[in-house]
């Protein structure tokens, strides 16, 4: 029985590792997860919200106001020239990536090689899998720096013809900086393939602005967010893709028969929220804030534990090496759940080879944190004391 527990399961290790917690309690720092409410005025105009008439389907590219008020901040902040053709609300950013990867699929079939970076999010590694193309990965430098012509042989090497850049990225958060960011679009152009931009956490960086590269949108770009991350709403499952015209009146004919619409009185909740709200500007800077905080305790707890953490610029979560004595991350996460109710991700579900890393959420409340960091430090001494 000892033995069987560490059978890893054919399923996702997120979803595995968070449903420990939430069929038999403890710290769920396992799945992207927030611990936060949601901004308490979008709660109160989802209160008044069942009183209106929304509660038929949206109309399939998106709630009218959502999708102008979008139009509005990004050509604003951006000075992109955007219009309604450009934009599609989906159901939640997973739906525009797999929109994205669909139209690709159908332009190249299984010549759609796809190129993610180390360590890879499971949605980048997944879709691949699932149409039977090859997925390759990219190994970041030192520091995590880009090397942009190791980068363009690999690309060439491959054939490579669509990459994902989550930006600040999950598991580990790396922001693109502005100079690799050009240079990669530059490369797009020159061989002639697309990228996915994912921005779910692009307003949760730590210090310096997540930079994204579309004030001049090109036709093989496809730029994917939501509200899920930034207004704490996962379960709302709304996001939206913005995209060259001609390729979202293909993209737009795939959602039509496939999703149809994202919730119509969510949308309208959010429209209104955005418009009387600054766009949630003071809440989303609260909680860059307190993601901050989280992300630094938990890393100095760590740290002082042996832990090696990469440079993190933003999001959600602690990429981390474990301590030397530790080589399998699976068992690891296995065990301290079992003993201490704290959930983590092994980090194989984001590379096979990463079997020493795994990843912490730390988006969660105080008292979680404090519990979470207490578990660990005594799994810690726990195992110290069996060996003294």
């Amino acid at each position: 029985m000892t033995e069987t527990k560490y059978i890893r399961p054919n399923t996702s290790l997120i979803a595995f590792f968070s449903n420990k917690v939430k069929h038999n309690g403890g710290i769920n720092f396992a799945q992207g997860l927030p611990g936060f409410a949601p901004p308490k005025e979008l709660l109160e105009i989802l209160k008044e919200k069942t009183k209106e008439n929304v509660h038929q389907y949206a109309p399939s590219n998106g709630d009218l106001k959502l999708s102008n008020l979008l139009l509005q901040k990004y050509n604003s902040k951006y000075k992109t020239n955007f219009d309604a053709s450009n934009t599609l609300i989906t159901n939640g950013a997973t739906e525009a990536i797999s929109l994205a990867f669909i139209y690709l699929w159908n332009k190249y079939g299984d010549m759609l090689n796809v190129l993610s970076m180390n360590p890879v999010y499971e949605s980048y590694s997944n879709l691949p899998r699932i149409y039977h193309c090859k997925h390759f990965v990219y190994n970041y430098s030192d520091n995590n720096s880009v090397d942009i012509d190791l980068l363009e042989n690999q690309i060439k090497e491959n054939a490579i013809k669509l990459i994902f850049i989550g930006t600040p990225g999950n598991p580990m958060g790396k922001i693109w900086n502005k100079t690799d960011f050009d240079k990669l679009v530059e490369l797009s152009r020159k061989y002639q393939f697309y990228i996915i931009i994912d921005a779910v956490y692009n307003e949760l960086y730590f210090n310096e602005e997540t930079y994204l590269p579309l004030n001049n949108l090109a036709d093989n770009i496809f730029y994917v967010n939501s509200f899920s991350k930034s207004l704490s709403i996962t379960g709302w499952r709304v996001g939206y893709l913005i995209c060259e015209t001609e390729i979202m009146k293909k993209i737009r004919n795939i959602h039509d028969y496939t999703a149809l619409s994202s919730s119509h009185p969510l949308q309208s909740c959010i429209a209104e929220f955005l418009e009387k709200y600054d766009f949630g500007k003071t809440y989303i800077s609260e909680t860059r804030e307190r993601i901050k905080q989280s992300h630094e305790r938990i890393s100095k707890s760590l740290l002082k534990l042996g832990f090696e953490i990469p440079p993190i610029d933003g999001g959600y979560f602690i990429w981390t090496k474990l301590p030397k004595q530790f080589t399998d991350g699976f068992r690891f996460a296995i065990d301290l759940y079992d003993e201490k109710k704290v959930s983590i991700v092994p980090g194989i579900h984001f590379n096979e080879n990463a079997n020493d890393f795994i990843r912490i959420n730390v988006a969660r409340l105080d008292e979680e944190i404090e519990e979470g960091i207490k578990g660990i430090n005594e799994y810690f001494n726990g195992i110290y004391n069996k060996h003294e």
